[in-house]
C-alpha cells in the first residue's frame, strides 16, 4: 500500500535513548527538560526568537483568538483544513470568507478590502502547502483598517519568505508537528509571536493561565505538549536534512513529469521564498477526471488525498455566499503521495496511472 504520507520515525533506539532522560526523572509533563529543550534547538533551527511548542496543532490557532480578544468578524480562506474555520467559530467569531487567488491557492489579497465591515477584528489567512500569501499586502491591509494577523502556517515548517522563517509575520504565526507533517513529534504544534506582552498572554492561555503554582493571570485552557511528544522532536530535528533532501527528489520527479503537461495544473511557488516540499498537489480539469484518476490509484493499492475537500465556505455550520475559486479548486485537486522512502519505481507507476487517465 502506498499512502499519500508516511511518519518519518527516527531509529527506535535513538527515541528511547532521549526519552530515558524524562523516564530517569519521572518528569513527563508541565514543561520538562525535553520541551524546553525542543524549544531551544528549533528557535535556532527555525531562526525565530520565541515559540511555545503545545500538544497539537489546533489549539495554538484558538489560544491566539482568545489572547487577541477578537470578537465579532475574521476574514478567512475557504481553502484550507477544517481547523482553521472550526477554530473561529469555536471561540465564537463569525468566519468571513474571501476567495482564493487560482494558482497561489492562498487568500485573495485584492479581495479582503472588500470583506472587511466595522465588525472585522482580524485576517485569519492560511499559508497553502507551504506557499506563503501575500504576506506584504495583507501587511498593509491590517495596519491600515488596524486589524490584527494570525496565519495558519500548519505546513511551513521550515518555510522562509524575503531570508525570514515565515513564522516571524503576523501577530501570530502557528504550525503543526502532526505525524503527517515533515516535522513532527507525533500528534503536536506550536505558536510563534514576536510581542512579548502578547506572547506573555498566550503563554499563561496555554497552561490553564497559571501564574506560578497557586496564582492566576486568567482564563486559560491545557494546551502543553509533553515530554514523550519532546522526545519525539528532539530524535527527528537532526534528520531535516535527510528529510527535505528525499522530500525534494520525489518533488523534482513529478515535476518534470508534469510540468507541460496541459491537462494538469500546478501549484505557483511565491518569488522571495524558500519551499519545504511539504505537498504536491495536482489540480485536474473537472472533479469527472479527478475521481476517474482517484479510482485507478485506489485500485492499485495508491492512496491519493481530496486536500483540501470540501471547500470550507460549505460547512454546515457556517453561513457563507459561494466561493467560486475555491470551490472550483477544491472539487479537482489531489495530493499525491510524497514521503521519504517512496521509491522511483512506485513514482513511475503513480505517474503511468495518471497518464493513463488523463490522455
Amino acid at each position: 500500500m502506498i499512502n499519500v504520507t508516511k511518519t518519518f520515525l527516527p531509529p527506535l533506539e535513538e527515541y528511547q535513548t532521549i526519552l530515558k532522560r524524562a523516564w530517569d526523572t519521572g518528569w513527563m509533563t508541565n514543561r520538562g527538560v525535553l520541551v524546553k529543550e525542543l524549544e531551544t534547538q528549533l528557535k535556532s533551527y527555525l531562526g525565530v526568537s520565541h515559540i511555545i511548542a503545545m500538544t497539537n496543532g489546533t489549539l495554538p490557532l484558538q489560544i491566539a483568538i482568545k489572547a487577541l480578544n477578537l470578537k465579532g468578524e475574521i476574514i478567512t480562506t475557504p481553502f484550507s483544513y477544517v481547523a482553521t474555520t472550526s477554530s473561529i467559530v469555536w471561540e465564537g467569531c463569525t468566519p468571513v470568507f474571501v476567495d482564493i487567488h487560482p494558482e497561489y491557492l492562498t487568500i485573495d489579497e485584492t479581495k479582503i478590502e472588500a470583506a472587511i465591515t466595522p465588525n472585522t477584528s482580524a485576517i485569519l489567512a492560511t499559508h497553502v502547502f507551504g506557499n506563503p500569501c501575500a504576506i506584504d499586502a495583507i501587511e498593509l491591509i491590517a495596519k491600515k483598517h488596524n486589524l490584527k494577523v494570525i496565519y495558519d502556517a500548519a505546513h511551513c515548517f521550515g518555510v522562509t519568505y524575503k531570508g525570514q522563517s515565515v513564522f516571524n509575520y503576523g501577530d501570530v504565526s502557528t504550525c503543526s508537528f502532526h505525524s503527517t507533517k515533515l516535522f513532527h513529534t507525533g500528534e503536536g504544534g506550536a505558536l510563534f509571536c514576536n510581542d512579548e506582552d502578547l506572547l506573555n498572554a498566550l503563554f499563561y492561555h496555554h497552561n490553564f493561565g497559571h501564574d506560578g503554582p497557586l496564582d492566576f493571570h486568567g482564563l486559560g485552557i491545557n494546551a502543553k505538549i509533553s515530554e514523550l511528544q519532546g522526545a519525539m522532536g528532539l530524535a527527528v530535528l537532526p534528520y531535516m536534512k535527510t528529510i527535505l533532501d528525499a522530500r525534494k527528489k520525489v518533488v523534482d520527479y513529478y515535476l518534470e513529469a508534469f510540468i507541460n503537461n496541459y491537462q494538469i495544473q500546478l501549484l505557483k511557488l511565491r518569488a522571495d521564498i524558500h519551499w519545504n516540499y511539504s505537498y504536491f498537489p495536482v489540480m485536474f480539469k473537472n472533479e469527472t477526471i479527478l475521481l476517474k484518476v482517484e479510482q485507478a490509484l485506489k485500485n492499485n493499492q495508491i492512496n491519493a488525498r481530496r486536500y483540501f475537500y470540501p471547500s470550507l465556505n460549505t460547512l454546515p455550520y457556517v453561513t457563507s455566499k459561494d466561493m467560486k475559486v475555491s470551490q472550483s479548486v477544491a472539487s479537482r485537486i489531489l495530493c499525491l503521495p510524497l514521503y521519504v522512502g517512496l521509491s522511483k519505481t512506485d513514482l513511475k507507476r503513480i505517474v503511468q496511472l495518471i497518464m493513463d487517465q488523463i490522455l
